[in-house]
């Protein structure tokens, strides 16, 4: 006769074959879904403001017109001055190495009157063309030194010369500048103590 012990077991055994294996939780999680793919496109960009940088030079500042303890005024290399009476225009060379002062002149001749030696010559006008005589008082002669060429003696007279507000009277000599670029070339003997030459500038007076 079996025993207690041995009856469960065989009531444990019958029922676990009588339970299906479906019945039994599975050891195992089922997959997550997989996120479906979204795609995302950005938007056309769009132009609130547009900045262009300009790069402008830095404004010069104004150039001054006067200079030293005596506030003389400054002229360019070359100007316009006036000459003689009636006062003729020419364009003119600032020298300030130069001495005296040098005209272009025509059919210079030397006369006398009364004992007196005077300087007959013609001046021509840049702008015009037209051609003035002048008599003046001859001051003296003057033996000027040229470079590569023959020693040039020349009459010396006294005119009025204009540049700008400056007008003086002063020693000008007479001579043939046909091969020089300026019929007129002002010297020191105008310039001293009373203009200051800035050779950067030229035509800074009018005319």
């Amino acid at each position: 006769m079996p025993s207690v012990s041995q009856l469960l077991l065989l009531l444990l055994m019958s029922g676990c074959s009588l339970m299906s294996s479906s019945n039994w939780p599975s050891s195992s999680c089922p997959a997550p879904p997989k996120p479906e793919k979204i795609e995302q496109q950005c938007p056309a960009p769009q132009v609130v403001e547009r900045v262009v940088t300009k790069l402008l030079p830095a404004k010069l500042p104004p150039m001054a017109t006067t200079a030293g303890k005596m506030h003389l005024p400054i002229i360019g290399a070359v100007e316009w001055a006036r000459v003689g009476e009636p006062k003729i225009l020419f364009e003119t060379r600032i020298d300030t190495g130069a001495d005296t002062t040098s005209i272009h002149a025509e059919n210079i001749q030397l006369i006398e009157k009364d004992g007196r030696r005077y300087v007959r010559f013609m001046l021509v006008d840049a702008q015009t063309g037209e051609r003035y005589e002048q008599e003046l008082r001859l001051r003296r002669r003057v033996l000027i030194k040229q470079n590569g060429g023959p020693h040039d003696r020349r009459y010396v007279v006294r005119m009025w010369v204009t540049l700008g507000d400056t007008r003086s009277r002063i020693d000008v000599n007479l001579t043939d500048r046909t091969g020089f670029e300026y019929p007129l070339l002002i010297g020191r003997n105008f310039l001293t103590d009373s203009l200051i030459v800035d050779v950067s500038r030229h035509h800074t007076l009018d005319k």
